[in-house]
């Protein structure tokens, strides 16, 4: 008969929770040798790519020509990567995985010296199922090395040590541009504004940390110097004499925000609401209730750096124009500790029945939604998705056998099981499968071996992760450049004279899925052409 006690006697929540944490840790690693998607994540591994064979760390270049858009920090790692390991998948996303990490441990530390033990424990099981940062392994961008660094940075100037945080404050602004101290100046500013600390809140270290913050962007600010406004007869944006300082304190931020920089978006204002029904899954629910139980029982509460850190971000963003999923990835430390917070508080019959239903429906939906994916996609590794099903249906059996079918510890931690099954599914089995569908990578491997250091040419069609992936020099042609491989479609096809087809093959954005893509079925209808030819 369950009970309501761990089984056996000898093994502790803090054990299956150090196990729990490996599978957390081994579950991220998961996406290490998933091809990158296009067309951000694959674009800024190009970026990456030239910087490393360029050896040139001050400017970035896209398809030889000077790219002004994100900053350089994130670019640096990964070139330094590169550098040590060699240009390949896994060393793109590598840096990324640990900056997540190390996120997670700060995280950890934060909960620990707020809350206590038993909220950190579970905030960072919260933050490493959180079901976009997982799928954000698999099309990396700036948003890993974000998170991490901005919880570092709310962890040191919590404890009032300002020179660390001010370089992981830097080093934010550095990956991102100046927004990044959003959530940083809310997170502790929010706390000491609230708590009426004033003498807290205008003590001289606030300004030693200012300085500090801004002296460690200099490497940043020289680098947009020297690659922009000491040179104005550059053509950036379609004009000339731009200048890459005021895109960095401007154009990129506030320019975006208020819609009138070079880079245009269309902003919702309810669009991260019900982007975070799915984005926090398994947990969204449970977030919403302890957003709502936090200002119920404001008048009481004490720490305020959690709520106004993420909640000012959040808030930033929705009145933002420009507007994406993964934007929200960053404030998921503070989510995590929150909802930890509220599922630990739960007292009375009524609320643990509440967390109970809530997460055991979610629990069942997830799994249908995993069935239904594979049964309607069909992968051609059918078969190896019994491979983590089976490791996940050992430890759901084991948590049953460790604790009692409804404690609080049950429902949890098997919350933390089905995400876990579910995105390893994903991680081995689905987006390994899809990527044969991403034409760039496969012609890259076609071209490799059977046209080693033989230059591939876009012509009609465009792809970053054949720039990528190719070890040969890929340029684009806006016209027929001579003979040689030219990597596009039908309608360009249609404009060479003579050539032979090396091979045909399948294109679909798989960062853009939908469900005709996803069904077997109907997948061949919305499937695209690319051809790999040699023109005579």
């Amino acid at each position: 008969m369950p009970t309501t006690n761990f089984r056996p006697a000898n093994i502790s929540e803090r054990q299956v929770w150090q196990w729990i944490i490996v599978l957390l840790i081994m579950l991220q690693f998961s996406a290490l040798f998933v091809p990158l998607l296009e067309p951000d994540a694959a674009l800024y591994a190009v970026i990456s790519k030239n910087m490393a064979l360029r050896h040139d760390y001050l400017n970035l270049f896209l398809e030889g020509h000077d790219w002004l858009d994100k900053p350089h920090f994130p670019f640096w790692v990964t070139a330094l990567s590169f550098q040590i390991f060699g240009i390949h998948t896994w060393s793109y996303k590598l840096p990324a995985i640990l900056f997540l990490l190390m996120g997670a441990w700060y995280t950890y530390r934060f909960a620990r010296d707020i809350y206590g033990e038993d909220i950190a424990r579970w905030s960072v099981c919260i933050l490493l199922t959180a079901e976009h940062l997982v799928l954000s392994n698999n099309d990396v961008r700036a948003e890993p090395y974000l998170t991490g660094l901005i919880i570092a940075a709310v962890y040191h100037f919590h404890r009032r040590q300002v020179l660390p945080g001010a370089i992981f404050a830097a080093c934010a602004i550095m990956t991102k541009g100046i927004f990044a101290i959003v959530p940083i100046g809310a997170a502790i500013g929010g706390q000491m504004l609230f708590t009426r600390n004033w003498k807290e809140l205008l003590h001289w270290r606030w300004l030693v940390a200012i300085v500090l913050t801004f002296l460690f962007i200099t490497p940043e600010l020289y680098a947009l110097y020297q690659q922009f406004d000491a040179h104005p007869e550059k053509l950036v944006f379609g004009r000339h004499a731009v200048s890459g300082l005021r895109f960095f304190f401007w154009d990129s931020q506030f320019g975006r925000f208020m819609n009138t920089g070079p880079i245009k978006g269309s902003g919702d204002p309810f669009f991260f609401f019900h982007t975070v029904l799915w984005a926090f899954l398994p947990w969204s629910v449970m977030l919403y209730a302890a957003v709502i139980q936090f200002f119920r029982r404001f008048k009481t509460e004490k720490d305020f750096q959690c709520i106004c850190g993420a909640l000012a971000t959040f808030l930033l963003f929705s009145l933002s124009r420009f507007q994406l999923p993964h934007y929200l990835n960053i404030v998921f430390p503070f989510f995590a500790i929150l909802t930890a917070k509220y599922i630990l508080s739960l007292e009375t019959e009524k609320g643990l029945k509440f967390f109970r239903v809530t997460q055991y429906t979610i629990i069942i939906l997830v799994a249908i939604l995993g069935i239904v994916i594979d049964l309607l996609y069909k992968p051609a590794m059918h078969f190896l998705w019994l491979i983590p099903a089976g490791a996940l249906i050992l430890l759901y059996i084991l948590l049953h056998y460790w604790m009692g079918k409804t404690t609080r510890q049950a429902v949890f931690y098997r919350s933390v099981a089905i995400s876990i099954l579910l995105n390893l599914y994903l991680n081995t089995v689905l987006y390994p499968d899809m990527m044969q569908y991403q034409s760039g990578t496969t012609v890259a491997a076609v071209a490799n071996k059977q046209f080693a250091g033989q230059p591939v040419r876009m012509y009609k069609a465009h792809s970053y992760s054949l720039e990528f992936y190719a070890n040969a020099p890929v340029s684009v042609c806006d016209s027929l450049c001579g003979p040689g491989l030219y990597y596009t479609n039908a309608e360009g096809l249609a404009t060479i004279s003579r050539y032979h087809t090396i091979q045909k093959f399948p294109q679909f954005w798989v960062s853009k899925l939908d469900l005709p893509f996803v069904r077997k079925a109907t997948r061949a209808g919305v499937l695209e052409e690319r051809f790999l030819v040699e023109a005579y």
